[in-house]
């Protein structure tokens, strides 16, 4: 836009134009002359939309995720090796529609399952979500979240009765023993019982440190719960022979000595040995709960013993049919009650003339 400017007592206009990364001036006497000029010489540099590929689009985003736990950040990288081997991860981030989106997520269901396609589409839908949050020239329209769920068939997670864990309880030995009590006693996720320092285990106020990244943010929390006397007596009995400052740790290979990252096969090698179903270590916290419905325990209190956020999760731990039998056995002997009761004769007419 030309300006005007006195120079030596005359009023002249002053024409910019930018010519790439240059500006260039040039003085008129009339502003349509500067204007003119203006027109005929500007050239602004070109706007440069940024371009991402589906592999720059993974690597920032799988760099962002190290906040999450390992095993959450290993899931996500996995999604992604499954994706780049159906999709060239070359491809442009706007290139990728929703068919690419519904062909991948479609082998995955047939391939594998349901569930898997599931959680792929979930992954992958949050992914996205963040690139067009955060990476410049990314598309904002989601082509995963575009796609439609699949079906799912999941079994129930199996969880073992009181005695076949016991069974296997009474079976272990060593470190093996002390991680089983300390599952069910805590009511602890696995990682969170993985990670204990002694530092978390306080003898004298009879407490437990347990902190986990289960929060959307990925952010750790942390929070004290009670040790019930026979969890005090073996802890203290393992303390005695700790290595160093981890409650539990490996104790063959390579990683001999350090915490437990992964410990496959446990405690389900544990349960082949005594002839017992298999279950695996997050069906101890089921059975904790369970144990705590059965006592007519409170649902608040339980929630809170396992430190959910929401009571509806807790409900779908101790299996909401079982806490709802109770109301159900008012219904038991139906057919008996119905033959006891007398019939009933139907009411004679009314005439007009009983009024």
């Amino acid at each position: 836009m030309p300006y005007k400017l006195k120079r030596r007592g005359k009023t002249v206009w002053r024409g910019q134009a930018r010519i790439g990364e240059k500006t260039i001036q040039r003085q008129f006497s009339t502003k349509k002359e500067a204007q003119d000029w203006e027109l005929n010489h500007d050239q602004p540099q070109p706007t440069v939309t940024r371009s991402v590929s589906l592999l720059g689009w993974a690597t920032e985003y799988l760099a962002y995720c190290v906040r999450y736990a390992s095993k959450t950040t290993n899931d996500k990288a996995n999604v992604f090796r499954r994706l780049f081997a159906s999709v060239s991860h070359e491809t442009q981030a706007g290139a990728f529609d929703r068919k690419q989106a519904l062909t991948f997520l479609q082998a995955q269901f047939q391939g594998r399952s349901g569930y898997a396609a599931n959680k792929d589409r979930k992954n992958l839908a949050a992914a996205w979500a963040w690139g067009a949050d955060y990476l410049e020239g990314f598309p904002a329209i989601n082509p995963f979240k575009l796609v439609r769920k699949f079906p799912e068939a999941r079994e129930p997670r199996y969880v073992p009765t009181e005695a076949d864990f016991w069974t296997v309880a009474d079976a272990a030995t060593g470190q093996d023993r002390v991680l089983l009590l300390s599952m069910l006693y805590l009511a602890a996720r696995k990682g969170e019982v993985y990670r204990l320092t002694w530092a978390d285990v306080d003898f004298s106020r009879s407490q437990v440190r347990l902190t986990t990244r289960k929060r959307q943010d990925g952010s750790m929390e942390e929070e004290w719960v009670p040790m019930v006397g026979e969890l005090y007596d073996v802890l203290l009995a393992h303390r005695q022979v700790a290595r160093n400052e981890w409650v539990f740790t490996q104790t063959v290979g390579r990683h001999d000595g350090k915490p437990y990252t992964e410990n496959r096969g446990f405690p389900q090698e544990l349960c082949r040995e005594v002839k017992v179903k298999p279950f695996g270590c997050h069906a101890i916290r089921h059975l904790t709960a369970s144990i705590l419905a059965r006592a007519d325990v409170p649902m608040v209190v339980i929630q809170g013993i396992l430190r959910h956020k929401k009571l509806s999760t807790t409900e779908r731990y101790v299996r909401r049919m079982e806490t709802v039998r109770p109301y159900l056995e008012c219904l038991s002997g139906g057919q008996k009650r119905t033959k006891s009761v007398p019939k009933m004769n139907p009411p004679k007419a009314v005439t007009s003339g009983g009024l």
